[in-house]
């Protein structure tokens, strides 16, 4: 018998339709659905059946000293009984077997993982592994004609990175959490990624709160010929009162052209999508990077778009992009289809990086709108057009800067307007505005119909969204393709962010603040790139695995000693910062801080710190952690509250004192109803 093992139900599902002769047969092994055919069966996984874990004997965090999980044993567990069970079964009846899980490290480990519970019950079977990154009928087939070795270096690194990210993920955690008094459901997370990541959100909230706010000045004059337009004084920011107030006020009411200069600007078309430029496109039509993955992985397994996770920016050449193209000349892409297809060549634009492994991200098949639902259709259409605005022409724009005298003061305005669209039609996503200026001539003076002067004062660095910080942490070597967007969502998850940008809480700018005076190295992204480095020399071949996770072993260690010097100031540290980020305002009756408090019974209350003089009290929910946000109720100045429940969205409270008053009005009106 031959086994096909995918990585997921619906792709062993789609492969089996493909491969089989005619529709396969639905068999349920072990409680697990398997797709059959002669002599043939195919089964998904649930992605990792096994994890990495320590011996129970570790698992009491007062107990056992958070030092030792560094050299705890580590040991590999089933977490998907049933499919441990099926493969099993199903491999002690089989002669070979087929790994066919996604083309990469991750998934190289999954089929691995796979492979070594079936080679237990039949040590004599063969094996061997199929590549692709589409799953259409053409290359699925084209695959299983070609198989390939499996890669036990790439699931080697892929393995480091499971087993390095437990040891420094629960002995840094537990010490933290431990020290900081903060267990159970709340503990403190810290990771080998997460950590560095969460210090380049920390890092950029710190310039923001120590920025200073500077006066300036704009002066802004409306000139009209045959339409209304603005001109900004040539200074642009003028940072002295008295002088803006003296400019403004000689101002008169004719502005007279003393220059012009057009030109004309290209605007070249976007690179192909990698996984990191396809989740900053995707965020800035407003979805977040997880969610954006999850979709683009439902319309891959569907065999709507490539494998979504890739470093790739360059198309290859095995690929017929006139023949991809063509395929998707249906329903609304038609006319671009047809225009694409009389250019004579079809170049596409390139960008730095270039794998083997896959291609960028792309249309793999064309679907109808009708079949998707709506967040689908806008990821699978954003894949689609930024596909076709790689084979497109430039973009051309007429620009136009003008300066004028008013009362001998230089002012001057632009003017753009697009004159060819090139790949603008096909991307039509955030396309600049025209800024139309009027038919101008030196010498022409034109009426001066308002003046503006402005107070303005400088801003702080913006906080970053989504996308911006994954292109930060690629940049500086964090995580990968297939982890950056997981990381976000674990810092929503813990309650370390909150919003879109992320803004981080108290208590994460308090673990970040410690771990930098006491142990700088796990808040940078040089220990954590040098280990992704290290991983990528055991898929190479050049290191083993052993060897990668001793040396982090060691690094860990050295980590520790710091800690470990500063034990009590590390406690004073961190409680200081939890304690501010349970602070949400000032009590109206005495005016002390308002705190949320655990009562004895163990539930949550909003409670005055003057207590036992002063009883004021707000109740909250009883479940999901709660973030303290920087929005104030006007009505009574308390800071308005998140509740994050996992797996779920934050459930935007807003101000307790407000919700109380609301839910005690329906108590009372629900009573008046039945009197």
């Amino acid at each position: 018998m031959h086994l096909i093992i995918t990585e997921k139900h619906n792709t062993a599902k789609r492969i089996s339709e493909i491969l089989a002769p005619k529709k396969p047969k639905s068999v349920r092994v072990s409680g697990v659905d398997t797709y059959q055919w002669d002599t043939t069966v195919v089964m998904g996984l649930s992605g990792h059946i096994v994890s990495v874990d320590f011996p129970k004997e570790y698992n009491n965090w007062q107990k056992v000293d958070s030092r030792e999980l560094i050299s705890a044993d580590i040991i590999t567990t089933p977490t998907q009984h049933k499919i441990v069970a099926a493969l099993r079964k199903l491999g002690k009846e089989s002669d070979h077997v087929t790994i066919a899980t996604d083309f990469d490290r991750e998934g190289e480990l999954i089929g691995v993982e796979a492979l070594r519970i079936v080679e237990k019950v039949n040590k004599g079977i063969t094996s061997d592994r199929v590549h692709y990154s589409t799953i259409t009928k053409k290359e699925i087939l084209k695959a299983f004609d070609n198989t390939n070795h499996v890669d036990f270096n790439l699931a080697a690194a892929g393995q480091s990175r499971q087993v390095i990210d437990l040891i420094w993920g629960a002995a840094l955690t537990r010490y933290i959490s431990t020290t900081a008094g903060r267990l159970g459901n709340l503990f403190l997370s810290v990771g080998r990624v997460q950590t560095p990541t969460l210090a380049l959100l920390v890092d950029r909230e710190r310039e923001r709160l120590a920025h200073v706010p500077r006066t300036y000045w704009e002066i802004i004059a409306t000139l009209a010929d045959s339409i209304e337009f603005e001109a900004k004084h040539k200074a642009g920011r003028i940072w002295d009162g008295d002088e803006a107030n003296r400019i403004f006020n000689t101002l008169g009411d004719t502005a007279k052209v003393i220059d012009l200069k057009a030109a004309e600007r290209v605007d070249h078309p976007p690179m192909p999508f990698n996984t990191t430029e396809f989740i900053r496109a995707a965020s800035s039509i407003g979805f977040t990077a997880s969610n954006a993955m999850r979709i683009a992985e439902t319309l891959y397994m569907n065999g709507f778009i490539s494998y979504p996770r890739t470093d790739n920016t360059v198309y290859p050449s095995s690929i017929d992009m006139r023949e991809l193209i063509n395929s998707l000349g249906k329903g609304v892409f038609k006319p671009y289809v047809e225009n694409l297809l009389q250019q004579p060549e079809l170049t596409p634009t390139r960008g730095k990086k270039e794998t083997t492994d896959h291609p960028p991200v792309i249309p793999a098949s064309f679907v109808e709108r009708s079949k998707l639902k709506d967040d689908e259709w806008k990821i699978y259409e954003l894949v689609v057009r930024r596909f076709f605005a790689t084979f497109a022409p430039p973009a051309k724009w007429k620009t136009m800067q003008a300066l004028f005298d008013i009362s001998k003061e230089e002012f001057k305005s632009r003017g753009a307007s697009l004159l060819e669209e090139g790949w603008r039609w096909y991307y039509p996503y955030h396309k600049p505005e025209d800024m139309i200026l009027p038919d101008l001539e030196v010498g022409q003076v034109l009426s001066v119909v308002d003046k503006q002067l402005l107070e303005k004062e400088t801003q702080p660095p913006g906080r970053y969204g989504q996308g911006r910080l994954i292109k930060l942490m690629e940049d500086l070597g964090l995580g990968t393709k297939s982890t950056r967007h997981e990381i976000i969502s674990k810092l929503y998850s813990r309650a370390y962010v909150h919003g879109n940008p992320l803004q981080p809480t108290k208590t994460a700018m308090a673990v970040i603040e410690t771990l930098e005076t006491y142990a700088q190295t796990i808040t940078k992204p040089e220990m954590t790139a040098t280990l992704e480095t290290e991983m990528d020399l055991i898929s190479e071949g050049v290191k083993t695995e052993d060897d990668v996770v001793d040396e982090s072993r060691e690094m860990l260690r050295a980590v520790f000693d710091d800690l470990s010097k500063n034990s009590e100031k590390i406690t004073e540290g961190l409680r200081t910062g939890m304690r501010e980020d349970k602070i949400i305002g000032t009590c109206e009756k005495c005016q002390s801080d308002l705190i949320i408090r655990r009562s004895k019974k163990g539930g949550r209350f909003i409670g005055c710190t003057g207590y036992p003089d002063c009883d004021f009290s707000l109740p909250l929910p009883k479940s999901g952690q709660i973030v303290v946000t920087d929005k104030l109720c006007e009505k009574h100045n308390i800071n308005h509250i998140k509740i994050i429940n996992k797996g779920k969205r934050p459930w935007e409270l807003g101000c307790s004192y407000c919700n109380y008053l609301e839910w005690q009005k329906s108590i009372k009106d629900s009573e008046d109803k039945k009197q």
